[in-house]
């Protein structure tokens, strides 16, 4: 049976990331390639960090997630702003969305719990369901910007995987008065196959009390700048740029993140 993709977005960690993920320089960036009057996608869209604005702004954005949890949460809070927008949980590699789009982006979600192959099969989906001459906007955390997870690419270092938990985490006031606090910790790294596997634990409090806890687990596939290059040609997609830390910098080693802007012929 083909491997379904994961994500540990669920429960307490979908609420931790509609309370306090709802910003940053992201919003701003991607916003530049969704065009007015053109319709656009926006793939692992979470709980609405960038879908929320652009539609309060008066775009055509539809989103999706794998992650259910993630789409209901986004749902009640585009509720709440008078909002209706079309919602979708899908995993991007078996994306079959209700019509074509001049921009498909995807915003920190690109390799997280799926394997090589459903990336490879994600790409070709989002080719297919550009209208021609569409744009697609992809950012990726380039493997040698996880600080705390480098040294664990030589041999000797990966006898310590996996790192124990850390004594304290982040910690946070929900708004229904709840505390939560985050930990994570890395399992193990695989630098054949690029890949790395995270734990997240999550608990929630109220007035010094535990009352519930969650841990989840989570793949992350690796990927450096050419190897991405040629597997967006491989899609089908030509004219491409890097870009360096949502900027408009072209991409270099000095940044962490990559953005590749793609098109379609």
């Amino acid at each position: 049976m083909p491997e379904t993709a994961q994500t540990w977005h669920h429960g307490l960690v979908a609420k931790w990331w509609s309370e306090f993920n709802v910003d940053g320089p992201e919003v701003e960036y991607f916003r530049r390639f969704v065009e007015p009057g053109g319709p656009a996608l926006d793939v692992a869209c979470g709980t609405g960090r960038l879908l929320l604005p652009y539609l309060e702004a008066g775009l055509d954005v539809d989103g999706c997630d794998v992650s259910a949890d993630m789409i209901e949460l986004c749902r009640e809070a585009a509720a709440s702003r008078g909002l209706s927008p079309t919602l979708f949980v899908q995993p991007m590699h078996e994306l079959d969305p209700p019509r074509s789009y001049r921009t498909i982006f995807v915003c920190g979600g690109f390799g997280l719990g799926s394997t090589r192959e459903q990336d490879v099969a994600a790409l070709r989906r989002f080719h297919r369901f550009l209208e021609p001459g569409g744009t697609l906007v992809v950012d990726n955390e380039a493997p040698y910007s996880y600080t705390t997870h480098w040294p664990y690419w030589l041999c000797k270092t990966r006898r310590d995987l996996p790192r124990p938990w850390p004594e304290h985490g982040d910690r946070r006031r929900a708004s229904d008065g709840c505390d939560l606090e985050v930990r994570t910790r890395l399992v193990d790294l695989d630098p054949i196959a690029q890949r790395v596997t995270l734990e997240i634990r999550v608990e929630q409090s109220r007035d010094g009390t535990l009352v519930a806890d969650e841990q989840h687990t989570l793949t992350m596939n690796l990927y450096f700048r050419n190897e991405l290059l040629l597997m967006l040609a491989a899609a089908g997609f030509f004219g491409i740029e890097v870009y360096g830390d949502h900027t408009a910098e072209r991409a270099t080693a000095d940044h962490d993140f990559h953005v590749f802007v793609a098109r379609k012929a």
